[in-house]
């Protein structure tokens, strides 16, 4: 009778901790964790801290200025980046011109979209819409811009680094506003990697300057 006792509880024991929930295996620190990206969009490697199964963090007021500024920034530097075919045969000057036009066309769709899909108006030409004040951000003036359009050769070389230079010390300053207070991720990494490339593009574009000289 014990050992028949004794058998029948093991059985019991057994068949309870088989009846138990497996916990999941914890994901180490280190694993990288993919997000999946929208319609259209590629996935992601999670940053670190980054709280996933969350909804979206509402975007500040912050990345709404850095996208309504960063539009027509950009147009700008478009439209003197199309001036230089015509006006120069100067390798790198013509490099610098294609190169700024590949990354920041895409850019403005990006921005314009974001902003369209907050129900916000896409700002037009180079109109800032009283957010910014143009010169405070590297914007040419038009008087800038009609020396530049009337220049050629040398002269438009020198002229365009000067002005596409200080107008991405612009873009780094808007770049530095939204990373100390946006909110989107979106706009955040945008805001990154522009400060990232167009900090490299400024020595480049400084080097080729003192070159000319």
């Amino acid at each position: 009778m014990r050992a028949l006792l004794v058998t029948v509880l093991l059985t019991s024991a057994l068949v309870a901790c088989g009846d138990e929930p497996r916990q999941p295996s914890p994901i180490g620190t280190d694993a990288p964790v993919i997000v999946p990206g929208g319609p259209g969009e590629t996935a992601r490697t999670a940053t670190p801290g980054e709280r996933l199964g969350q909804g979206p963090i509402t975007p500040a007021a912050a990345d709404v200025r850095f996208a309504e500024g960063m539009i027509p920034h950009h147009r700008q530097a478009l439209e003197m980046c199309a001036l230089a075919p015509d006006r120069t045969t100067t390798a790198p000057v013509l490099r610098f011109a294609e190169q700024i036009a590949v990354a920041q066309q895409p850019e403005i769709t990006v921005m314009s979209r974001w902003l369209a899909s907050l129900g916000r108006r896409v700002p037009s030409g180079h109109d800032h819409g009283g957010a910014k004040d143009m010169e405070g951000y590297g914007m040419a003036t038009e008087a800038q811009m009609r020396a530049l359009r009337a220049s050629k050769g040398s002269a438009f070389d020198r002229l365009f680094l000067q002005l596409m230079i200080r107008h991405h010390e612009g873009a780094l300053k808007m770049a530095e506003e939204e990373l100390a207070d946006g909110k989107d991720q979106r706009m955040r990494v945008m805001a990154r990697d522009m400060y990232a490339g167009q900090s490299i593009e400024i020595a480049r574009m400084r080097a080729t300057l003192n070159e000319l000289h």
